[in-house]
């Protein structure tokens, strides 16, 4: 199986600068040891199962809200049967079809 997991953590009523709690999330995520990949919005991490990708990303969760009482949380998920190695696949099958 593999799961991709894309999702994003907002500090609430951190104030506007909300960078460093963020790098919080995303050194948890960069520690875990799974494939990942952060952007401007999301940060997208893929494991095997349901289990393994949600630990990462209530750990995440959990990394912000030790420094801020409120968190928001947007997450979606693509479950699939079938090999790892998707989060470079999709990209790779786009950056086809625009050549």
């Amino acid at each position: 199986m593999s799961v991709l997991v894309a999702f994003s953590v907002t500090p609430i009523g951190a104030g506007e600068d909300v960078g460093e709690l963020v790098a919080e999330a995303v050194r948890v995520v960069r520690t875990s040891g799974l494939p990942n990949r952060t952007d401007a919005m999301f940060t997208t991490v893929e494991g095997d199962d349901w289990d393994q990708v949600m630990g990462v990303v209530k750990d995440a969760v959990a990394a912000v809200e030790a420094r801020c009482g409120r968190v928001g949380l947007v997450l979606k998920a693509d479950i699939r049967e079938g090999q790892g190695g998707r989060m470079d696949a999709k990209v790779a099958t786009i950056e086809r079809h625009l050549a």
